[in-house]
C-alpha cells in the first residue's frame, strides 16, 4: 500500500470524565437524556491516529472494548498512556487478554515513571505487553512525539503529547532545542473540526493551570485537544484538576492554536445547550473525525 496517499485522522472514540456520561449514581438532566437520547453519553476519553491500517491510540481506560467493537477493530498495536489513573489504564487488562487469545504482544508507551505504576498496579501485564519507556522525543510513523508533563492539578501530574509531522521538523525554532532539531533530522531515515492541517497538534486531556515552562510546547499548534470538565467549575480551585472551559479560552488567547477541539467533558456540559465558544473551537463528540 502506498501510504503517501493516504492522510492522518484523529478519532475520537471517547470525551467523557473520568465517570463518564451518564454517571450511574446520577439522575440530573444531563445524565437522563444520555441514558434515554444518547446525544450526551460520553465514554472516557481516548483518542486514535491513524492512517489505513497503521494507528497509535491514546490511553486505553475502561470503555476500551466497546471502543474496539463500535471501530470494528479486533487488534490495535501500539496504545501511548497519558497518566496511570483508572479512567485511562483500566482497558489495560481486557488488551493483555485480547494479547494471550491472539497470541500477540501487547505494546504501551510511555514515561517510565508512568509505566512503573502501571506494572505495580497490574504486575501480570508483562507477561502478555511491552512496555516502553520515553522521556524525550520519540518517533511513530510519520510523527516525533514529545512527552510533556503537566499540572495535573489536585492530582499531580499528568502528560500532554505534542506531535510533529517528521517534514516539518525543519522548519522548528521552539518548543525544541537546535540540538534537539538535530537529533530529530538525523532520525529521519529511522475553525473546521472536520478538516485541518495536521502538522503540529497535541493532546492534553488533563491538565490545568499550565505554567510558562508547559506552555512553551503548546504553541505554533493547528489542532490542540484539551480536558475541559465544566463550563464553568464552582468548585474550590485548590480542589480541582482540569481546566474549565472559561480557563481554557483564556489559555486560548496566549497560546493561540488554528483550531481547538475540547474533551473530557463532565456531566455538567449539554450537546443542547449553545454555548458561548470561540469560532475555532469545537466540542468533541465520540466519532468525530479530524483530517489532515
Amino acid at each position: 500500500m502506498n501510504y503517501e496517499e493516504k492522510s492522518w485522522s484523529i478519532s475520537f472514540w471517547g470525551t467523557g470524565d473520568s465517570m463518564g456520561v451518564p454517571r450511574v449514581y446520577c439522575d440530573c438532566e444531563v445524565c437522563r437524556e444520555a441514558r434515554e437520547e444518547g446525544q450526551n453519553r460520553r465514554y472516557r476519553s481516548s483518542v486514535v491516529i491513524e492512517r489505513a491500517d497503521e494507528r497509535l491510540l491514546i490511553d486505553c481506560g475502561p470503555d476500551w472494548t466497546g471502543q474496539m467493537e463500535r471501530a470494528g477493530l479486533f487488534w490495535i498495536d501500539d496504545i501511548l498512556i497519558t497518566h496511570a489513573h483508572q479512567d485511562h489504564i483500566a482497558g489495560l487488562p481486557a488488551y493483555a487478554d485480547a494479547c494471550r487469545w491472539l497470541d500477540r504482544q501487547g505494546h504501551v508507551i510511555a514515561p517510565a515513571e508512568v509505566n512503573q505504576l502501571i506494572r505495580t498496579m497490574y504486575p501480570w501485564l508483562e507477561r502478555f505487553i511491552q512496555f516502553e519507556d520515553i522521556e524525550q522525543t520519540w518517533q511513530w510513523r510519520d510523527w516525533f512525539i514529545q512527552p510533556i508533563r503537566v499540572n495535573h492539578g489536585k492530582n499531580g501530574y499528568s502528560y500532554a503529547y505534542r506531535f510533529d509531522r517528521l517534514q516539518a521538523v525543519s522548519k522548528m525554532e521552539e518548543p525544541y532545542s537546535a540540538a534537539e532539531r538535530q537529533e530529530l533530522e538525523g532520525n529521519e531515515d529511522s475553525a473546521n473540526a472536520e478538516s485541518a492541517a495536521l502538522n503540529s497538534w497535541l493532546y492534553a486531556s488533563d491538565a490545568i493551570g499550565l505554567g510558562a515552562q508547559e506552555r512553551q510546547f503548546f504553541r505554533d499548534l493547528d489542532l490542540l485537544i484539551l480536558g475541559t470538565n465544566f463550563y464553568h467549575e464552582q468548585a474550590a480551585y485548590e480542589t480541582r484538576s482540569v481546566y474549565d472551559m472559561v480557563e481554557a479560552m483564556e489559555l486560548l488567547q496566549d497560546i493561540c492554536p488554528k483550531l481547538a477541539i475540547f474533551t473530557h467533558m463532565s456531566h455538567d456540559i449539554d450537546f443542547r445547550t449553545s454555548y458561548e465558544l470561540p469560532a475555532n473551537v469545537a466540542l468533541a463528540r465520540t466519532g468525530m473525525r479530524v483530517e489532515g
